[in-house]
């Protein structure tokens, strides 16, 4: 199996020194920067929009993992990709056309993700196989950090091992929520390549970031 990918969520930063805290998890073994935005409409918060971004991309050269939680999606892909997103990962309930919102991010020149939210089904994924670059499973109910993983989450995690595993293609699979060094074995037994950590990787401050992202690989 290829190495498990990293890519601490900055929902968990210091807001206050969100540059420097990047430049922290880099150097502590990260492998990619996950960035939550959210619009107080699809998700009931409000993080992060282009401009930040741009501001931050200066900081690292790890790949931004963008995690947009806002609808409609479609009129911001053009901003996200000046800004700097490497992969763009996107809800299928964010908008009418998903194949056509795919379409626009790789015409953008970035990788392109669906993000499946615990109630959504793992169906929704079969039309878009063939063009997708990441699944991001969600073992929490979006919109805010530090919830408990839900369970229910492995056996779709399973499903969608195999859909890709059938599909022959080399895609991410990626899960977010509720991830520490006792959930993140369980989801990476389950088949998941890639985790996304807040809480567990900011604990403590940053003389435990790189102690806190090896904790979470196998």
């Amino acid at each position: 199996m290829a190495k498990l990918l990293i890519s601490p969520s900055i929902l968990s930063a210091d807001f206050s020194e969100l540059g420097a805290e990047i430049r922290r998890i880099d150097e502590a073994g990260a492998d990619m920067i996950h960035i939550d935005v959210m619009d107080g409409h699809f998700v009931p918060n409000l993080t992060f929009g282009p401009p930040v971004i741009e501001k931050l991309r200066r900081h690292t050269d790890k790949p931004f993992d963008v995690h947009l939680m806002i609808a409609p999606v479609d009129p911001f892909i053009d901003d996200f990709a000046k800004a700097g997103a490497n992969i763009l990962t996107v809800h299928p309930e964010a908008g009418p056309h998903l194949h056509r919102t795919i379409q626009a991010i790789h015409a953008r020149g970035m990788k392109a993700g669906v993000a499946l939210n615990p109630a959504t089904p793992v169906d929704v994924i079969k039309p878009v196989i063939g063009d997708i670059d990441l699944i991001l499973v969600m073992s929490v109910n979006p919109g805010f950090g530090g919830q408990s993983f839900i369970e229910s989450q492995i056996s779709k995690i399973e499903a969608l091992r195999a859909m890709i595993d059938q599909s022959g293609r080399d895609i991410i699979l990626e899960v977010d929520g509720g991830l520490n060094a006792e959930t993140a074995p369980r989801a990476t037994a389950a088949g998941v390549t890639a985790i996304v950590a807040g809480s567990a990787v900011f604990k403590g401050g940053p003389e435990h970031y790189a102690n806190n992202i090896a904790a979470l690989r196998p």
